[in-house]
């Protein structure tokens, strides 16, 4: 069964929903209660805009059990226009290609399928623009 951390953060999964502080202007997603910069609790609910470029990225070729089809993967740490950041698997590309500075589309799409039951979570994977 999904975490109860995965039910908290849907609206951000599902919709991209970070959120601003308005005393300083940072953005944070996941959206959070205390802003890390400045430490204020004013926030505005932000929707990020679904493309973003590579700031880091890695090749996983040992994966946890639930992704061992999926081996090699990259996973990327992606910067939006808004300036919020996730952490996301590049797909639909070699995974030696993904480097910083690359562009990519942030799409919705199945992460993975959990237990027995079959409970499927979804998320935002990123994805060339070309493809």
């Amino acid at each position: 069964m999904p975490s109860p951390r995965y039910h908290r953060e849907i609206p951000a999964r599902y919709r991209l929903e970070a959120s601003r502080c308005l005393n300083c202007g940072r953005v944070a997603y996941p959206p959070r209660r205390v802003c890390p910069a400045c430490r204020g609790r004013n926030w505005e609910t932000l929707r990020l805009t679904p493309k973003g470029r590579v700031l880091t990225s890695t090749v996983i070729h040992v994966p946890p059990e639930e992704f061992l089809n999926e081996a090699p993967y990259a996973m990327a740490v992606v910067e939006t226009p808004e300036g919020g950041r996730l952490l996301t698997q590049v797909v639909d590309c070699d995974p030696g290609t993904v480097r910083p500075g690359m562009e990519v589309d942030l799409e919705f799409r199945l992460v993975r399928k959990e237990g027995r039951s079959g409970i499927l979570c979804y998320g935002h994977k990123g994805v060339p623009p070309e493809h």
